[in-house]
């Protein structure tokens, strides 16, 4: 019968022993039993607690002569179970187990109860100065009922010594501080300890052993650097031994290897600690996980570095490959272990001294451990088997090979190998080096030629562009000029097939990725598409003021690559490569956050922040590819510093949000959101290039939090706006919506003044059903002579071009399908109730009989209404390009009534006319300085500041700086009339009447404005603060 494995398993095995043991030679079965058990378990409190009550129990037994053996049983009972061998092994049990924190006091308090059982009666001053010393040890020992132990120590004192208390109480006290402080660093631990058992979790208790495994090995290492080692590695013994007997991670492989890692970095520093046996716990570990080939390779290494006898690792050998568990969970353990094994054999032929009989084991094991593992594999896969995937068996016995010169042997080997791998890149580079390696010197390297062609040559391998690479650089360095040739050609032919391949596999990627990512995005309902077209009307209807300045702009964007700018997006893809790092200290700054990683992974972005309890601090971090999340998954439940942190994946935890109103903040979507869980950032894109993007990203604490956000979708604000909420994803694109992206709008130029909407409806209804005439107007409500139509179709829109360069009244018209223009730099408000006079040829002036007169009157009035509005103007500096014009008029209105915004997002300012000079002044006062974000603070200028900023446009700032020449304004036209012949008076110069090149009722920011304004002395802060003094 084998032995069995485990705590549970050797007590049940023991309690059996002891249901049958009712002679002598059945009581000493028992205790061989137990003896076994505590070889194999040496830190099981309860078998060690089992083996001391028995043999005790053995001991009183014959003591009373209550055996019910023979006389001679008895007599021989009497000897073997001694006080003095009892007592030996309870303390065995306590030194075994003595650090072992939480239960070590169940064995030394039975122990040190039986010693003072012993004493009773007795004044025998060396049995009472051995107790003291085992309390004295036992205080300076960590454990969890310290001043349990103190309070027995202090009544033993009491009784048996009661002159000497004070001073035996106040020196344990003072030795046992270390004690103590050791604890306390631990309790916390302990309790989590606990109360993961209390709750009957098994998930839960190996969650918290591995948390406090992984602190107290930190813990280890730490004490390595100061020197103080050894009661800090043998508490971190205890706790893996404590792990490994007590808990299910008995069976789990990864925290054997732990323990044997652990013990191995100090087996060479540590000679003043008994370190348990590497090999036995080997032993254990194969013993508990039999199906681990990791553990199983260990045992082959560490019984080689003993080092054990051949005969004794061929027994380890033959033991693992005779365990029908070792390919539970596939090859691959199978194939660690041989590769050890195959390992050990090979080594023996390289040391010092190797004997014939050592080369001659290599020859013959290592290509029958090759045929093993094919026959094993054949056996538990089929015939499909390909082998190992690494061909790592093979390379040991290629590389055994050529060191006996057999290298015709190991190149069939290479050979034979092409047939399963020859897909493989690693594998072909490896024949190529080893092929090079064995080469005559002196020649050309042919073979190792061939071999790189006959790698390129294989349509279906991983890495044809390396590889090919491989092979020219080869040629160029060892091959004459005819093999380079036809290398340079064939790798040339390849290369244009291996171009379509990526083509096609990109393609199909691509769809794949698309397929996914719409699976989980969420889908739009038609009520959602509607709201989405009337946002877009909506916008239109707001925006239209700003065509004529779009059109000039966006000639000059044409050059971008958007498909580029596309790409690039999607490889940034922040909802999959981000990582969410909780429990960091709260002091931390982003630097520190920054090294601790940058081993790990490269950071895109992160954002820190302190919790509300102040304790700690959650960072989140954009990183820059998935494989870098991966890599920094490895730092979760390591040390910064001296808090274990957390590290998750921030999938999940994203949400696309949009369709909301367009003042909304952070404070907008914090009380929104406050019901579903914390908010960890609020991201916003920027409108430098778009001022109509109105979207938001929201990442969350918790998925349950995004989730419960998710179920707001379709949320009615205001009546107004339907909220739109998905999971962001990156890869799906959501096609554009509205008249303009369907091509049902088109855009009129050329129209005569006069018409109305409904001359232009009447003129365009002809060809379908028109919804929406929109006639774009100056600030004085004239028409441009432009206007935007929507048809029902766009089918009827295509039909209305027919109307291009027909004439209707006065003038020829231009008709064409509306462009979308994904380039909007600027974003205009216009307050259309404000009646502004005109300045432009609409100017109503009193009719005059002098000609010269009305000229004159017509210049000044028209520079006094460019001083008026340059009074009541304001411009706003250093806003963020995450803020849109809603919330600039939001902030700016509480000051007065806003007859114009201009924002400019790509100066990083605004242009604000109010209806009168006195609001513009409180605007100023009231902006200077003003936060608008955190650490980001308005300032006000006037028109020049806002173009020649830091943060401008170079291009622009170089068009001002120096501007065209054909772009300059001409210089005004002077008459000079003639004067009557009667009249010998001078005539004033007058100017010509002619239509201005820029209207005065289109603030513009283009140069040409701050060079016809230079002339103009601009009101300084001081001017307003005085203006508004009067106003009082």
């Amino acid at each position: 019968m084998s032995d069995p494995t485990g705590e549970e398993g050797w007590l049940a095995l023991a309690d059996e022993s002891k249901r049958n043991a009712t002679d002598l030679e059945k009581c000493v079965e028992v205790v061989e039993c137990y003896k076994r058990a505590i070889t194999l378990e040496p830190c099981s409190i309860k078998i060690w607690l089992a083996y001391c009550e028995w043999f005790w129990s053995l001991y009183e037994k014959c003591q009373n002569s209550k055996t019910g053996w023979p006389e001679e049983e008895y007599e021989l009972g009497k000897e073997i179970f001694n006080l003095e061998t009892a007592l030996d092994i309870w303390q065995h049990g306590a030194h075994a187990t003595k650090y072992r924190l939480n239960d070590s006091n169940e064995i030394w308090n039975r122990w040190i109860s039986i010693e003072l059982q012993s004493l009773s009666g007795s004044r025998d001053e060396e049995k009472i100065n051995h107790i003291r010393e085992l309390f004295n040890d036992r205080l300076q020992t960590p454990h969890s009922t310290w001043d349990d132990t103190s309070q027995m120590f202090s009544t033993f004192l009491t009784n048996f010594s009661e002159s000497t208390w004070e001073a035996s109480m106040i020196k344990v006290t003072k030795i046992s501080k270390e004690a103590k402080d050791t604890y306390r660093q631990r309790e916390q631990f302990e309790l989590k300890l606990k109360k993961a058992v209390e709750s009957g979790s098994n998930e839960a208790v190996k969650s918290q052993m591995l948390d406090y495994l992984s602190w107290e090995q930190n813990q280890a290492f730490k004490k390595n650097k100061k020197g103080a080692l050894s009661k800090t590695i043998n508490l971190c013994i205890a706790l893996f031994e404590r792990a490994l007997t007590s808990t299910q991670l008995a069976v789990d492989p990864t925290v054997w290897e732990d323990y044997i890692v652990f013990l191995l970095s100090f087996k060479s520093d540590c000679s003043d600690v008994d370190l348990p046996s590497i090999i036995s716990i080997c032993y254990r570990g194969t013993s508990h996980c039999p199906w681990s080939g990791a553990l199983w390779a260990r045992y082959i290494l560490c019984a080689e570095m003993e080092p054990l006898p051949f005969a004794r690792i061929e027994q380890i050998k033959h033991t693992a490959t005779n365990n029908r568990e070792l390919d539970r969970d596939g090859m691959n353990d199978v194939i660690l272990f041989y590769i050890a094994w195959c390992g050990y054999l090979k080594r023996r032929t390289m040391i010092e001294g190797a004997t014939d009989e050592d080369h001659d084991l290599a020859e013959m094991g290592l290509p029958t451990a090759l045929e093993d593992v094919t026959q094993w594999g054949i056996r538990c896969i089929g015939k499909s088997w390909k082998g190992d995937p690494y061909f790592r068996i093979e390379t040991i016995l290629i590389q055994n090979l050529t060191e006996r010169h057999a290298l015709e042997e190991a190149r069939e080997l290479w050979q034979g190998l092409v047939a399963t791998h020859a897909d493989s890149y690693d594998f072909w580079y490896q024949y190529y080096q080893w092929e090079m390696i064995v080469r005559d010197s002196k020649g050309s390297p042919t073979i190792a030629t061939a071999v790189l062609a006959q790698a390129i040559r294989h349509k279906t391998l991983d890495w044809p562009e390396k590889m090919m690479e491989v092979y020219v650089k080869h040629c160029n360095n060892h091959e004459n000029a005819n093999v380079v040739l036809q290398a340079t050609n064939m790798v040339h032919r390849i290369a244009k097939g291996v171009a379509k391949r990526r083509e096609r596999e990109a393609a199909v990627y691509q769809t794949e990725l698309v397929k996914s990512g719409a699976e989980k995005q969420c889908t739009i309902s038609p009520t959602d598409q509607e709201l989405n077209v009337e946002s877009q009307k909506r916008k239109r209807e707001t925006e239209t003021e700003t065509e004529e300045e779009i059109e000039g702009t966006s000639k000059k964007i044409k050059t971008l690559d958007q498909t580029t700018v596309q790409e690039q997006n999607l490889k940034r893809d922040r909802e999959n490569t981000t990582v969410i790092v909780t429990n960091l200290p709260p002091e931390v700054t982003q630097t520190k956050v920054k090294n601790y990683f940058k081993d790990y992974a490269h950071i895109n972005s992160l954002l820190l922040k302190t919790e509300v309890d102040k304790i700690s601090s959650i960072a989140l971090i954009e990183l820059r590819t998935r494989e870098d999340v991966q890599s920094a998954l490895l730092k979760d439940r390591k040390y910064f510093g001296d808090r274990q942190i957390s590290v998750m994946p921030a999938t999940g935890l994203t949400l696309y949000v949009t369709n909301f109103p367009p003042t909304a903040d952070d404070d907008y979507f914090q009380n929104l959101f406050k019901d579903c869980g914390e908010i960890l950032s609020i991201r916003w894109p920027s409108v430098k290039y778009r001022t109509s993007r109105r979207f938001v990203y929201i990442s969350f604490r918790t998925s349950q939090a995004a989730e419960a956000a998710v179920k707001l979708n379709g949320l009615s604000l205001g009546n107004i706006y339907r909220l739109y909420i998905a999971y962001s994803n990156p890869n799906i694109k959501k096609d554009r919506e509205g008249a303009t992206a369907e091509g049902r709008e088109i855009h009129v130029t050329n129209l005569d003044t006069s018409l109305t909407e409904e001359d232009i409806n009447e003129t365009f209804s002809k060809y379908g059903t028109v919804q929406r005439v929109n006639i774009l107007k100056k600030l004085s409500g004239k028409s441009k002579g432009a206007a935007f139509i929507v048809f029902e179709t766009k089918e009827q829109a295509s039909a209305a071009l027919e109307l291009d360069k027909t004439k209707l009244k006065s003038s020829v018209l231009s008709v064409e399908i509306s462009k979308e223009r994904n380039y909007k730099p600027t974003a205009v408000i216009v307050n259309k109730n404000f009646q502004t006079p005109s300045v432009d040829n609409d100017l109503i002036i009193s009719p005059r009989k002098d000609h010269d007169t009305k000229n004159t009157n017509f210049a000044e009035s028209k520079a006094s209404f460019g001083s008026e509005i340059a009074k009541r103007t304001i411009t706003l500096l250093n806003i963020p390009d995450t803020i849109n014009d809603a919330r600039i008029r939001l902030l700016c209105s509480s000051f007065g009534e806003i007859t114009r915004l201009v924002l400019r997002p790509d100066h990083q300012g605004a242009i604000i006319e109010f209806s009168d000079s006195i609001s513009a002044s409180n605007a100023i006062l009231g902006l200077e300085n003003y936060e608008i974000l955190p650490g980001r603070r308005l300032r006000t200028g006037i028109l020049k500041d806002l173009f020649m900023g830091k943060d401008a446009d170079k291009r622009l700032i170089s068009q001002i700086k120096k501007p065209a020449i054909k772009l300059m304004q001409p210089a005004t036209k002077i008459q000079r009339p003639i004067p009557p012949a009667t009249n010998g008076k001078k005539k004033k110069l007058i100017l010509a009447k002619s239509s201005p090149s820029i209207p005065i009722d289109s603030i513009s920011s283009e140069s040409n404005d701050v060079d016809q304004r230079k002339g103009k002395k601009q009101m300084s802060n001081a001017d307003f603060k005085a203006l508004v003094s009067k106003g009082k």
